[in-house]
């Protein structure tokens, strides 16, 4: 056989183990959602390539016969080939006993060589850029190979089925996506400069409705503004100027008997038309709608939708109440940083690079977002930063009681009775290895 048609052979062998190597990661690597929107899009050949990556077997049993065929007929073609020529050159140079030997590693080595680089590395690094185009674009002929190769297909496929059964090992390939996954592709997005910040933050948001729970944006019970039956009309009056929100709960005797709640705009209206009012009219009282605090944000926003309401009365185990909340509070979670609001009424003020004033009644997710905490000790037990020091106190704190955690100190600065209105919290360094989880001002049990 000719150098030129050796050399011939070996260039189509490297060409067909190219193919099968661009085409084996390219369809391993492609991704479900991606073949799926260009499905819908009318492009046949992603429903091909879905079926191949739920059934895989047929497809790298093909591949692997066809590389490890090339493999071996590479080198029983190069060998012979490419030695006399070696041999050749290296004997203006040396002619001792070595020669041959160092012939045929030569010719092993430039051979293996070209394939590795021509045949391997560069077709998986050109699928590895777009495998999805490049799947696509291969999928019909390894059909091709894979009917023509059927009875070989069928022998090695069986027996590796058989051992997968016998070992009980997925035969199947399933995507699952976690949410840990969807948080790292929004974070590549970023990053990449796909989503905005405000898009990004925006779409964190809308999966944490799903671990918030409702005592994390609802009204306390302590701070709900709400009428007594008995209430006289200026009474009303006088606690919507000072409390001018859109509702009020109306309730019989106490604030556990809920009776219904008042839209300020009804009332509005009768006052601009000059008529008088009174709780016992009818129409002004609406019936509430009531929610056990166990809920997420995710679950009240569907219950509210159920329900066609966007107020809810928060009610816990004992039948209590304990917090009102609304979709305004649901939505304000949901754009989160995003709104722009005065110092005042910010839960989370930042004083420099190393030091926060945060309200006790401050959720949980937003601290952990703004000090860039993964994990609180026991986080099923509490909602807000308050509920976190008690936690770690194990007892309400006094003024300058504090925690050290995760690098940061909090401390009480403002309290009122039992309640923890405001927290100084201030970023240190220390050895976590000895220092305190958590401390108290000494003297004070």
């Amino acid at each position: 056989m000719s150098i030129f048609v050796s050399l011939l052979l070996i260039l189509l062998l490297i060409v067909i183990s190219a193919f099968l190597s661009c085409a084996e990661i390219s369809i391993a690597a492609a991704r479900k959602i991606r073949l799926e929107m260009m499905s819908k899009e009318g492009e046949q050949n992603a429903d091909r390539v879905l079926a191949l990556q739920a059934q895989p077997g047929n497809f790298f049993t093909v591949v692997q016969i066809g590389l490890n065929a090339v493999a071996i007929l590479g080198g029983v073609v190069g060998e012979p080939a490419l030695t006399p020529h070696i041999r050749g050159v290296l004997e203006n140079f040396y002619q001792g006993a070595w020669l041959e030997n160092i012939s045929f590693a030569g010719s092993f080595l430039i051979v293996t060589s070209v394939f590795i680089l021509f045949a391997d590395l560069m077709p998986k690094r050109l699928a590895m850029a777009a495998p999805e185009r490049a799947a696509v674009f291969l999928v019909k002929p390894m059909l091709v190979l894979e009917n023509l190769f059927r009875p070989l297909v069928w022998f090695f496929n069986g027996l590796s089925k058989a051992f997968f059964t016998l070992l009980g090992l997925p035969q199947v390939r399933t995507e699952v996506i976690t949410p840990s996954e969807i948080h790292a592709m929004m974070d590549a997005g970023a990053q990449a400069g796909v989503l905005l910040h405000q898009e990004h933050h925006l779409i964190e948001n809308v999966f944490e409705l799903e671990t918030r729970y409702v005592p994390s944006a609802m009204t306390p019970r302590e701070s709900i503004v709400y009428f007594l039956m008995n209430d006289s009309e200026e009474t009303i009056r006088q606690k919507i100027i000072d409390h001018p929100h859109s509702r009020f709960l109306v309730c019989d005797g106490h604030i556990d008997a809920v009776l219904g709640y008042i839209d300020s705009k009804d009332v509005l209206k009768r006052l601009l038309k000059g008529e008088r009012f009174s709780l016992n009219d009818k129409g002004l009282v609406h019936s509430p709608l009531s929610i056990p605090d166990s809920l997420n944000l995710w679950e009240v926003l569907e219950r509210m939708k159920a329900m066609d309401e966007d107020l809810a009365i928060v009610v816990n185990e004992y039948a209590l109440v304990v917090g009102i909340i609304s979709i305004t509070d649901v939505t304000g979670v949901l754009m989160g940083n995003l709104l722009s609001m005065p110092d005042e009424e910010q839960q989370i003020v930042r004083r420099d690079e190393n030091s926060w004033l945060m309200d006790g009644l401050t959720p949980l997710g937003e601290v952990m977002n703004e000090l860039d905490i993964e994990e609180y000790p026991n986080p099923v037990g509490y909602e807000t930063l308050a509920g976190f020091i008690m936690y770690m106190l194990r007892k309400i704190p006094k003024k300058t009681d504090f925690v050290l955690f995760s690098d940061f100190k909090f401390e009480a600065v403002d309290i009122e009775g039992n309640k923890i209105n405001q927290l100084l919290v201030t970023r240190f360094k220390q050895d976590k290895s000895d220092a305190p989880a958590k401390k108290e001002k000494p003297g004070e049990h």
